[in-house]
């Protein structure tokens, strides 16, 4: 039976991310770890490196083809990410 007080463990958990000002750094860290999922396995394979740095997303791609379809649809990937996030955490895309 609930008491009153009681608080969900997802309301505690996001409590405390706001407490310590951790939300930014743990989305981040979600959206990395999900960019397999989101973008699928032949594309994650292809990835190098991937990091997040000022609200921006770099990515290194080693395959040309690759690297042109993703410029191409870069709007709609970081719709997709932050999308996962709930809020937005990257507002742009650099290839490298």
């Amino acid at each position: 039976m609930r008491k009153p007080n009681d608080v969900t463990l997802k309301d505690a958990i996001s409590k405390m991310l706001d407490v310590y000002r951790i939300r930014r750094k743990f989305d981040e860290t979600s959206i990395l770890s999900v960019w397999p999922e989101i973008m699928g396995t032949a594309i994650a394979n292809r990835t190098k490196q991937i990091y997040i740095y000022d609200k921006k997303l770099f990515l290194r791609i080693e395959s040309s083809v690759i690297k042109n379809e993703l410029i191409i649809v870069r709007q709609g990937i970081i719709q997709k990410l932050n999308e996962h996030v709930g809020s937005e955490v990257i507002t742009e895309m650099v290839f490298l």
